[in-house]
């Protein structure tokens, strides 16, 4: 297989299910009906709406970034504070990318059905990691067939659920 551009959303998946990277790898589609996809897009439309400015660079995209006096704050939104550590991952692996390119910024988890708000930053221990689960990800997409299906509790709600248990 092609070398693949690690996204956001594969390392947001790789702390939740490694079956999933796979398959979002390889272009395999979720329902998109599924009650909580739909969700969590309208939350993520909704929340923050005052705040929210997009910004998409090379291969993610920002939710919400802004000034506040000298610090750049970006913000990553998510629908609960189930998942915070791939949530925490998906962040840092944003704020790595902006640091590569010479601009400093601190990291904001938001959770507006919670109301919470987390801050996320950036050091040597949090690259490292970034570092491993992105050569973890790369031989998950390479495998010739997806990792075998772990039942987790996501599975529950999970769009690709079919693949997995059908």
């Amino acid at each position: 297989m092609e070398e693949f551009t690690i996204t956001g959303t594969l390392i947001w998946y790789y702390y939740i299910c490694r079956r999933e990277v796979w398959l979002i790898a390889h272009q395999l589609e979720a329902h998109q009906d599924n009650p909580f996809l739909e969700l969590g897009r309208f939350l993520h439309e909704q929340s923050y709406a005052r705040d929210r400015k997009r910004i998409r660079l090379e291969n993610i995209e920002i939710d919400i970034i802004k000034q506040e006096g000298d610090q750049l704050i970006v913000a990553e939104v998510k629908k609960s504070s189930r998942f915070e550590k791939s949530a925490t991952m998906q962040l840092l692996f944003y704020l790595r990318l902006l640091k590569e390119y010479g601009i400093h910024a601190t990291g904001e988890l938001r959770f507006p059905k919670e109301k919470k708000r987390v801050e996320v930053s950036l050091n040597d221990a949090m690259v490292r990691e970034l570092e491993a689960a992105e050569a973890e990800i790369r031989n998950i997409i390479q495998a010739s067939k997806p990792p075998p299906a772990q039942k987790i509790p996501m599975c529950r709600n999970c769009a690709y659920r079919e693949f997995c248990w059908a």
